[in-house]
């Protein structure tokens, strides 16, 4: 067999991370559904709890079905090491706990999904946390916003629901000219139409929820390290250079290297904080995973054809998907989704707040729910729902106005999608 790192985009969606389970010759995956795990005597338990011998303690930390799929994502994503939690909002707080104390400051685009600006600008305040959010439209605004306390850039690859296409290669080089890493949230289009980490991103973090796992059936999150960020080039981030009174003065970075964040996120993210993922929800992730190459092709090709439809509708008013040639972000799209520009996008409708609402109710086919990335087609109006906790002019800012439908496509006939909508629509004009 040739070299994993060799292999193909699709073989290791399959095959990354995982063999024949050696106790029983079983190729699928086992759910490994235990807390905690048997040492072989004392020096083996004495080395893992130690971080001198990799191994399995308790399923707060490491479990062998998760250590399969955090394996496999930081493979489709071009990293060095994965670390897997219970949902992808969990994600984002381990991604930025192994760079922050309090006091301390991020900048994060104004372009994301609801939950994460609330949890941005209000629940991180708890931690002494500040993120100070920027149009990403422009890349230079991110340099203009970061001063000595700032410790990391945050953005979408894909924005939810906006479908703003970041400049990723643009915002890295801005990052690392100021000594700090790049986060790039890929839950949109996933690493089968984008990754980030080729175009400079230091950390990558997912929903898995949505389209890696891709059946709307299990929760999960994952923080991938590509590996290549020099955590010593300055004095910013001293929980990874250095010592840890936790291990005895061990220093992540000189012990680890550039698995130094990696080990970070388990030894001391996943221990304290603890939103570790189930096995069980790891298992089906995997699953899920292993066609994701197929999935995301036929997502977004439906997405395409759904789109050019809406656009001929006369009740409405614009569509937002960047894989449309005249959408503002269609250059940037083919250079970073060149396979096609994701699945979730938005329209307008002519009736505003009220007509979106009949048109999510009026549909028959798209589910109306709050979740992207299944493999049915959903829908939903996110200024009445994802995104209601924002004032008006932070919904318009998200690309989540009154009048503002998101559709995430599903895998079903293209011609069914768009009968759906068009009855739905028709129906609410």
């Amino acid at each position: 067999m040739s070299n994993k790192a060799q292999q193909g985009f699709s073989t290791r969606a399959i095959h990354a991370g995982a063999s024949p389970d050696p106790s029983t010759g079983a190729r699928g995956t086992p759910i490994h559904q235990s807390t905690a795990f048997v040492f072989d005597d004392a020096d083996h338990a004495a080395a893992l709890f130690g971080l001198e011998q990799a191994g399995f303690i308790y399923s707060r930390l490491t479990n062998p079905t998760v250590s399969v799929f955090q394996e496999r994502v930081a493979s489709l994503e071009g990293g060095v090491g994965g670390t897997c939690t219970s949902s992808g909002h969990a994600a984002q707080l381990l991604a930025l706990f192994a760079l922050m104390s309090s006091g301390d400051e991020f900048v994060a685009s104004n372009k994301l999904y609801g939950g994460s600006i609330t949890q941005f600008g209000h629940s991180f305040k708890k931690f002494g946390w500040k993120v100070n959010f920027v149009d990403p439209i422009d890349p230079q605004n991110f340099r203009k916003a970061i001063n000595e306390k700032t410790k990391a850039v945050f953005t979408e690859s894909l924005a939810n629901p906006g479908g703003v296409v970041c400049d990723i290669e643009a915002i890295a080089a801005i990052a690392h000219d100021e000594g700090i890493p790049c986060i790039v949230d890929n839950t949109l289009p996933s690493p089968a139409l984008c990754r980030p980490i080729e175009f400079g991103a230091d950390i990558v973090v997912h929903s898995t929820t949505k389209f890696i796992s891709g059946h709307g059936n299990a929760m999960g999150g994952v923080v991938v390290d590509s590996g290549n960020f020099d955590w010593s080039q300055n004095d910013k981030f001293p929980d990874l250079v250095e010592s840890c009174g936790a291990y005895h003065g061990l220093k992540f970075y000189e012990t680890f290297g550039n698995m130094a964040y990696t080990m970070f996120c388990h030894a001391i993210g996943l221990r304290d904080l603890g939103p570790a993922m189930s096995p069980m929800n790891a298992y089906l992730s995997l699953t899920g995973a292993e066609t994701l190459p197929l999935r995301m092709q036929k997502h977004a090709d439906n997405a395409l054809e759904v789109a050019q439809w809406l656009q001929g509708n006369s009740n409405v008013t614009w569509v937002s998907y960047a894989g449309l040639p005249d959408n503002e972000f269609y250059t940037l799209a083919k250079k970073y989704c060149p396979s096609g520009a994701g699945a979730v996008f938005t329209f307008g409708v002519a009736g505003g707040y009220d007509m979106g609402l009949s048109i999510v109710s009026n549909c028959k086919l798209l589910s109306h729910l709050a979740n992207i990335g299944d493999t049915r087609s959903l829908i939903i109006h996110p200024a009445s729902t994802t995104h209601r906790q924002l004032t008006e002019e932070q919904q318009i800012s998200a690309g989540a106005g009154p009048d503002v439908v998101r559709l995430s496509i599903g895998l079903e006939d293209a011609a069914d999608i768009i009968a759906d909508l068009d009855q739905a629509i028709a129906a609410s004009s």
